[in-house]
């Protein structure tokens, strides 16, 4: 390859987001609330799980693992973002950028097997109430989060290490706000189709095979559900499972567009806007929908507010 290695890229100019000086700041400033919100939205959710007793169940605990993987994309996509905002792209070194992907596809990674994870305990919830003591015990639990972290972990790797042996080109510049795995492979001038075909086998065994689950397993909850005769009884039990099938349809609708559409034909700002929802905004909303529809997260925030204000106020 004309004596070229992949030593011979040592940096990465990544574009970000092409706007106007005068909105620059705006968009900064957004951004930065928007990384603000999520921290501090998804540490509210793993500390008011953890010190509340009454949220000792499977399900907040599955959703305090998701606040894990929200938090961790988040500070892996963000902070880089903001830069290249305010400086009109930003410039990183070609290990930080693969660092930067692994982090990312272990997030992504984790958070498709938790929430089929979460969905198999809705459908036991719904569908087998009697064996959900039984079946959701807390051993149980422990282990699929654990299997769920090691999957994302050590497939990821499987990944990026062939991406990281690659030989790449002078051209350094990629047109995204963060490392994703086809801008890279543009950089390269190697034969890149055992990458993508890896990637392709991946995507279908951490993307579709979950999906699939998910789609199949809201089916027979959904057929449970009609089957109930009270229509407050529905209504209950529907709103158990709206929140997460609500988080779904927005994190695999974007996933979906960005990764089984073909690329040809759609331009990158659509595929910037796609990447931006399941990257930034989903780990944004999901502990927005879960405290909104939840009652028990609300009673929980309830009882914290109450407690600081009578320290406040010099109340025992």
């Amino acid at each position: 390859m004309d004596g070229r290695n992949r030593s011979s890229l040592t940096t990465i100019h990544l574009l970000g987001f092409q706007t106007q000086h005068s909105i620059a700041f705006f968009i900064f400033f957004l951004l930065l609330i928007i990384y603000c919100f999520t921290i501090c939205g998804n540490l509210l959710i793993i500390t008011l799980v953890s010190y509340n007793k009454s949220l000792h169940s499977p399900m907040y605990f599955f959703l305090s693992q998701l606040s894990i993987s929200d938090i961790l994309i988040a500070t892996d996509i963000l902070p880089n973002t903001l830069h290249a905002v305010l400086m009109k792209g930003t410039i990183i070194s070609f290990s930080d950028c693969i660092s930067q992907f692994y982090f990312f596809g272990v997030s992504e990674t984790s958070e498709c097997l938790l929430l089929t994870v979460m969905c198999y305990d809705r459908y036991v919830a719904v569908c087998r109430p009697l064996h959900y003591t039984l079946a959701m015990n807390f051993q149980f639990c422990y282990k699929m989060i654990l299997i769920c972290w090691v999957l994302s972990v050590s497939m990821e790797l499987v990944l990026t290490v062939p991406i990281s042996q690659l030989i790449f080109c002078d051209l350094n510049v990629i047109d995204h706000f963060f490392c994703d795995l086809y801008p890279i492979l543009q950089l390269s001038c190697s034969d890149t189709s055992f990458v993508q075909l890896e990637a392709t086998f991946l995507g279908f065994l951490f993307i579709a095979i979950p999906f699939f689950i998910i789609i199949v397993s809201y089916v027979y909850i959904i057929i449970t559900i009609f089957k109930i005769p009270s229509i407050t009884s529905r209504q209950r039990v529907f709103s158990t499972c709206s929140s997460h099938l609500t988080v779904v349809c927005i994190y695999y609708g974007t996933l979906l567009c960005v990764y089984l559409i073909p690329s040809r034909g759609k331009s990158w700002d659509i595929t910037k806007f796609l990447s931006f929802l399941y990257t930034v905004a989903t780990p944004l909303m999901n502990p927005i929908i879960y405290s909104l529809r939840n009652k028990d997260l609300n009673r929980s925030v309830d009882k914290i507010s109450h407690y600081w204000q009578g320290l406040l106020c010099g109340k025992p």
